[in-house]
């Protein structure tokens, strides 16, 4: 059985981004993250093991300033956490083509990896946030989101378990900068979303609405959202 070995990439500050590569052949499978997640949860485990039955390669990895890799998290921003995954897609290209598989802010920055990457050959979104932080930022009362902007930082939410996670405004200002973006350039990478209909963190909408804009700039582009019960 493949088994992982641990890598180690210098980001742009020279902290390591540490990740697992499992060798195999015909493709590779990166999975990116959610946000605040670690490399190993579920969904990657779950990966990995059929990659290993398909002999098929395997890649995860840490943002900097999260899980094993280094750094603080309020050292970074959206744009440096897509810096990352940039660094990893890059290494990958020395194998098989890749299949990117993303989850929440992980599924957003995966679409954004496959406009750029020519060895990036499909992708698989998981309840994509799409424009996580601006939408983010959108739901909030007026008089805190005015705070958030006004001192430069807040907490990621209320939940006591992520109030040392605070989030500056750059979030803010980056997400709604890529955001402008996400359709120019097009390139036609086979895509599908998956959505349950159910999920109240990251709404169904989002997903509905990506795809819908997305297919009015180009009516043949290979996407294909799947919405599920739960």
């Amino acid at each position: 059985m493949n088994q992982s070995t641990r890598f180690e990439i210098p980001g742009a500050d020279s902290k390591r981004i540490v990740g697992d590569r499992i060798p195999g052949q015909e493709r590779q499978l990166l999975f990116v993250t959610g946000f605040l997640s670690k490399r190993w949860g579920n969904k990657s485990k779950a990966l990995a093991d059929l990659c290993r039955e398909r002999n098929w390669g395997f890649c995860c990895f840490d943002f900097r300033g999260n899980g094993e890799s280094e750094g603080a998290f309020t050292d970074y921003t959206l744009c440096d956490w897509l810096e990352d995954a940039r660094c990893v897609t890059k290494m990958l290209a020395d194998g098989s083509p890749v299949t990117i598989i993303g989850s929440s802010l992980g599924g957003w920055l995966a679409w954004l990896l496959g406009q750029e990457f020519p060895h990036v050959q499909q992708l698989m979104l998981l309840a994509p946030a799409f424009n996580m932080m601006g939408k983010r930022a959108q739901d909030l009362s007026s008089e805190r989101r005015q705070q958030w902007e006004t001192t430069g930082w807040m907490p990621w939410d209320d939940d006591a378990l992520h109030k040392d996670f605070p989030l500056s405004w750059k979030w803010v200002e980056e997400s709604e900068a890529l955001w402008t973006k996400r359709v120019d350039s097009l390139r036609r990478v086979p895509t599908r979303i998956v959505h349950g209909l159910q999920d109240v963190v990251i709404l169904p909408k989002g997903s509905w609405e990506f795809t819908d804009h997305l297919l009015t700039q180009d009516h043949h582009y290979p996407i294909e959202l799947l919405l599920k019960a739960g």
